[in-house]
C-alpha cells in the first residue's frame, strides 16, 4: 500500500531525472571494479552544488548501492576489528574481485562515504531519505577502521547528517559502545577532534545525553582542546562545553575545578570572550560561564562575572553586531542576570543597555519596500526573534528593582510595544512580551500609571483564549496583580472577567 501511495509523486519525479543521472548509478553496477570505483569519483564531482543531481540519484536508488559498496570495500580490505562490539565487526572475503587491492578498497570506502556526505548537504528530503536507509548505523560500523582518512570521512558525513534537524539524535546513543570509541578517535587528528565534538554538541538534548557524555569521559577528553593550534578545534570544544553545561550542576561543577596547561578553565573561558577574539568564541565563552555561574559553580560577583561575563553579552546587544548575535546576547544576559538583583541594577548603567533594546524593535526598517516574499518571510522572523529577546532582557532587567522598571516603561513607546507584542503572531514573541508584562507588574506605579493608562487589562483577556499553558500561567499571573486592591480601575476589570 506504501509503494502505491507514493508512486506518482515517485513517477513525476522519475519524469525528470536524466539520461546522464542513470549512467551515473548504472556504473555503480559494472563488473569491474576499477570502474566502480572511477564511477564513484565521477558521481562525487557531478554532485557538488547541485541539489537536483543529488535527488534524482538518490531516487534512483545510489543510496543503498553506496552503502554496500562502502561495507563490501571494506570487507575487501580483509579487516577485523571489534572495537564496537561483536555484532559490528567488519570481515570477510574479497567481493569486488581480486583485482581491487587491499589500498583501492578502502579508497573505494572513503569516496562512497564522501559521496554520502555530498548528498546529506541537499534538501531535508535527502537527509530523511539518507537515514531511512539506515546510513548512521553503517559509517558508524565504518569507525573501526584503521585508515584515518576513512575515519574523517565518515565523521564528517556523520556531522553533516545530524546537525540536520530532521535527523533523530537518538540514534547515536542506540548502542552503548559508540560514545566512548567517538572518545578515542578525539586524539587521532584535529579533523576528527572537530567532527566529533561538532556531533556531541548537536546530539547533546537533554540531560540524560549530558549525563552519558559527562560519565564516558568528555570533559577530560574534550578540555584540553580549548588549547588547539587549530581555531575551529577550539571553538568547537568551546560549543561543546556551552551545551554540556547547560542546567546542569555536575558538569558545572567539574569544569570549575578543570586545568587546562596549568590555568582554571574559567581563566581560559575569560581569555576567549576578550575584545580580540573572534564574536562567536566571545559569545560562546560568556554562555560558558553563564551557565556555572547560575548552576552556582561560580558567584554571581565573581569578577570574571561582574567585570568579564557580563559587559561582553552587553556588548554582543549593540546594534554594530548581527542580528543573530544580539539574539543570542540578550537571551543569554537575560539568563545571567534572571535571580540577581545587584546584576540587574550593573547592567541597566552599561552601554545605555535598557535604550540600546529599544533598537531590537525597529527591524525591519521598512517591510513595504520589500518585494520578495523569502526575504520578508526572513525578515519577519528575524524580527520575531529580535523583539522576544529584547522582551526577555527587559523582563529580566525589571524583575526586581523599582528604578529600573520606571526606566523601561518610560522608553520610547515601551508600553505600546508591549501591548502590540501580546498580540504577535509568533508564539515566542507572545509569551516574552507577557513576561515582560509581568515583571513590570510587580510595581504599584506602574499598575497605577503606566498599565492604568494603556489598558493593558484588554490585550490580557485575549490572550487567554486558546494560548497555551505556558501562556496561560503568565498571563493568569499578570491579571491577578493588576487586580490588587490599590489597583485603580479595578471594577472596571472585574467586570470586564466576569464577562469572559
Amino acid at each position: 500500500m506504501a509503494c502505491l501511495l507514493e508512486s506518482p509523486l515517485r513517477i513525476s519525479v522519475l519524469s525528470e531525472v536524466t539520461a546522464t543521472s542513470r549512467h551515473y548509478v548504472d556504473r555503480l553496477f559494472h563488473p569491474d571494479p576499477q570502474k566502480v570505483l572511477q564511477g564513484v569519483i565521477d558521481m562525487k564531482n557531478a554532485v557538488i552544488g547541485n541539489n537536483k543531481q543529488k535527488t534524482n540519484l538518490i531516487v534512483l536508488g545510489a543510496v543503498p548501492r553506496l552503502l554496500y559498496l562502502l561495507q563490501q570495500g571494506l570487507s575487501s580490505s580483509e579487516l577485523r576489528t571489534e572495537v564496537l562490539g561483536s555484532e559490528l565487526r567488519t570481515e570477510g572475503a574479497v567481493v569486488l574481485g581480486s583485482e581491487l587491492s587491499t589500498e583501492c578498497a578502502v579508497v573505494l570506502s572513503t569516496e562512497c562515504v564522501v559521496v554520502l556526505g555530498s548528498l546529506a548537504m541537499g534538501t531535508e528530503n535527502n537527509i530523511k531519505s539518507l537515514v531511512d536507509c539506515h546510513i548512521i548505523p553503517a559509517l558508524l560500523q565504518g569507525l573501526v577502521c584503521p585508515d584515518l582518512i576513512f575515519i574523517e570521512a565518515c565523521l564528517r558525513c556523520l556531522r553533516t547528517v545530524f546537525i540536520s534537524p530532521v535527523t533523530p539524535v537518538q540514534l547515536l546513543y542506540t548502542d552503548p559502545t559508540v560514545i566512548p570509541h567517538l572518545m578515542s578517535l578525539l586524539s587521532r587528528s584535529p579533523q576528527t577532534q572537530d567532527y566529533t565534538t561538532q556531533i556531541f554538541s548537536h546530539c547533546c538534548k537533554s540531560p540524560e545525553h549530558q549525563t552519558v557524555l559527562f560519565n564516558h569521559g568528555a570533559i577530560q577528553n574534550i578540555a584540553p582542546m580549548l588549547i588547539s593550534p587549530s581555531y575551529k578545534v577550539r571553538m568547537q570544544a568551546l560549543k561543546c562545553f556551552s551545551v554540556l553545561a547547560y542546567e546542569n550542576i555536575q558538569v558545572s561543577m567539574t569544569l570549575v575545578n578543570v586545568l587546562v596547561d596549568g590555568d582554571l578553565l574559567s581563566q581560559v573561558f575569560v581569555r576567549m570572550l576578550q575584545r580580540d577574539q573572534p564574536i562567536e568564541m566571545q559569545l560562546t565563552a560568556a554562555k560558558c560561564l553563564t551557565y556555572m555561574c547560575r548552576a552556582g559553580a561560580i558567584r554571581t560577583d565573581d569578577r570574571c562575572i561582574v567585570l568579564k561575563t557580563l559587559p561582553c553579552l552587553v556588548r554582543m546587544c549593540s546594534k554594530e553586531r548581527l542580528l543573530e548575535e544580539r539574539v543570542e546576547g540578550a537571551e543569554t544576559l537575560a539568563y545571567l542576570m534572571e535571580p540577581d538583583v545587584e546584576l540587574q541594577r550593573i547592567a541597566s548603567v552599561t552601554d545605555h543597555l535598557v535604550a540600546m533594546l529599544a533598537d531590537y524593535f525597529k527591524y525591519p526598517s521598512s517591510v513595504s519596500a520589500i518585494t520578495d516574499i523569502k526575504r520578508l518571510d526572513h525578515d519577519m522572523k528575524q524580527a520575531h526573534e529580535l523583539r522576544q529577546a529584547a522582551f526577555k532582557l527587559y523582563a529580566s532587567l525589571g524583575s526586581n528593582d523599582e528604578d529600573i522598571r520606571k526606566k523601561i516603561t518610560e522608553t520610547e513607546n515601551m508600553m505600546d510595544r508591549i501591548v502590540s507584542g501580546l498580540s504577535e503572531s509568533s508564539i515566542k514573541v507572545r509569551l516574552a512580551a507577557v513576561r515582560c508584562l509581568h515583571s513590570l507588574s510587580r510595581s504599584v506605579q506602574q499598575l497605577r500609571t503606566s498599565f492604568h493608562d494603556h489598558a493593558v487589562w484588554k490585550p490580557l483577556m485575549k490572550l487567554l483564549q486558546n494560548a497555551p499553558e505556558e501562556v496561560l500561567v503568565m498571563a493568569s499571573s499578570t491579571l491577578c496583580n493588576l487586580l490588587l486592591e490599590f489597583s485603580p480601575s479595578k471594577e472596571v476589570r472585574l467586570a470586564a472577567i466576569q464577562h469572559y
